[in-house]
């Protein structure tokens, strides 16, 4: 039994089901909006969802108007493109705020929402030391009606209280976290994600399994947590494959978006020690490596390499992988986890280096003390020789360390 602290909380509103994207108008009206600015990125555009948007505020015409659409969103969710979306929403003169994408426009469409709220005209000089953290009852809420649509089933950011934001003045990746920034409504409609290609269906739905590790074996692990944790490991073992393979799947589609949206939501409740995206967010802003795609390549080496920080949760986690006859030394069924995941990455078709990307660990003074800077350290430092060994694992180099 548990008897110390903790918080459980989870804001927003959540509507799944095939289709459920047609509720967007209706909701955006009972939240008191009137004209709402539409937030994606030209995939999204590319991919036909926008107009599947816009048709819904065209075929029924109503009390809400649909005043602008912004697709100049990129990859992370970077400050210089922030401040655009959020000089667009004012001469837009909206009241709204729609977001449809990946987890970079849904974190766009957060940080946009805070910086309307306080004021803020250079979101980047708010972030220039790192994070930016207010917690209830200090945190106000912010009275701007707001639906997350998400595309693609990894970050669950329709539904954090947290918005990662590049900072590319500071060289870093950032967080704002309120538990205001985070939407009101979240549209879980899996018809929206059956034209993901396999290989980001694969390293999102990485993503989300690490979400889902680093909550339960986090030193804030708590029983409610724990609860979203192992049902969305479950779920994504099930499903993630499938939808990979066969992404008409509106099943499994269905599926690991629900997975993704519990898993953040764990990760959210127990964020403490999260070595595998310290590490991911580095390697992700230096070297642009996709975020879900970093924590694939990285999870399964950090846990071999921080093998002490796994073993006491390891057999409950073994366990919702579905893996059976585990060993009952932890050390054993630790080894028998790693290749596991190891297998699941290679059977979706991810990578286990980075080899593809112009990746340079020479100078690991400089990889460690980027980890050590970089916000998602704060409460867990990394020891040097662990960040050393896994930098030249990943690396897809030759060279090794002793």
């Amino acid at each position: 039994m548990v008897t110390s602290f903790f918080q459980f909380s989870v804001r927003t509103v959540v509507n799944s089901g095939v289709g459920a994207r047609s509720l967007l108008p209706e909701m955006i009206k009972d939240l008191g909006g009137k004209r709402a600015v539409l937030y994606v990125d030209k995939g999204i555009t590319q991919a036909g969802i926008t107009d599947k948007i816009k048709e819904l505020f065209e075929v029924v015409p109503g009390a809400v108007q649909l005043v602008g659409v912004f697709e100049d969103i990129e990859q992370d969710a970077k400050g210089a493109i922030i401040n655009r979306g959020a000089k667009y929403f004012k001469e837009c003169n909206g009241d709204a705020l729609i977001a449809v994408g990946g987890g970079s426009v849904l974190d766009t469409v957060k940080a946009i929402k805070w910086m309307l709220h306080n004021k803020v005209d250079d979101i980047r000089n708010e972030l220039l030391v790192g994070n930016i953290m207010q917690f209830w009852p200090e945190a106000e809420y912010i009275a701007i009606p707001h639906v997350a649509i998400p595309t693609t089933a990894g970050t669950g950011a329709e539904v954090s209280p947290v918005a990662v934001v590049l900072n590319e003045i500071a060289g870093i990746k950032t967080n704002i976290l309120n538990p205001f920034i985070s939407a009101d409504m979240a549209i879980l409609d899996p018809e929206l994600t059956v034209g993901l290609p396999p290989k980001i269906t694969a390293f999102t739905g990485f993503d989300a399994l690490t979400h889902a590790v680093e909550a339960y074996f986090s030193p804030q692990s708590n029983p409610m947590a724990d609860a979203y944790a192992l049902q969305s490991i479950r779920m994504i073992v099930e499903n993630l494959q499938t939808a990979v393979h066969k992404g008409q799947d509106i099943v499994a589609r269905a599926n690991m978006l629900m997975a993704s949206t519990m898993a953040i939501s764990a990760f959210c409740l127990t964020i403490n020690a999260v070595p595998v995206h310290n590490i991911a967010h580095v390697f992700g802003a230096k070297f642009n490596i996709p975020h879900g795609l970093a924590n694939a390549v990285l999870l399964p080496s950090v846990m071999e390499t921080m093998a002490p920080f796994y073993l006491r949760r390891i057999h409950g986690f073994a366990d919702a992988l579905g893996i059976s006859n585990l060993p009952e030394k932890p050390e054993d069924c630790l080894k028998v986890v790693v290749a596991f995941i190891q297998n699941l990455r290679t059977k979706v078709g991810l990578p286990d280096t980075f080899a593809d990307f112009n990746v340079n660990v020479d100078n690991m003074a400089y990889i460690v003390a980027m980890v050590h800077s970089d916000p998602t350290g704060l409460f867990y430092k990394i020891p040097p020789e662990v960040i050393a060994k896994v930098s030249m694992e990943v690396s897809g180099t030759s060279l090794g360390v002793s």
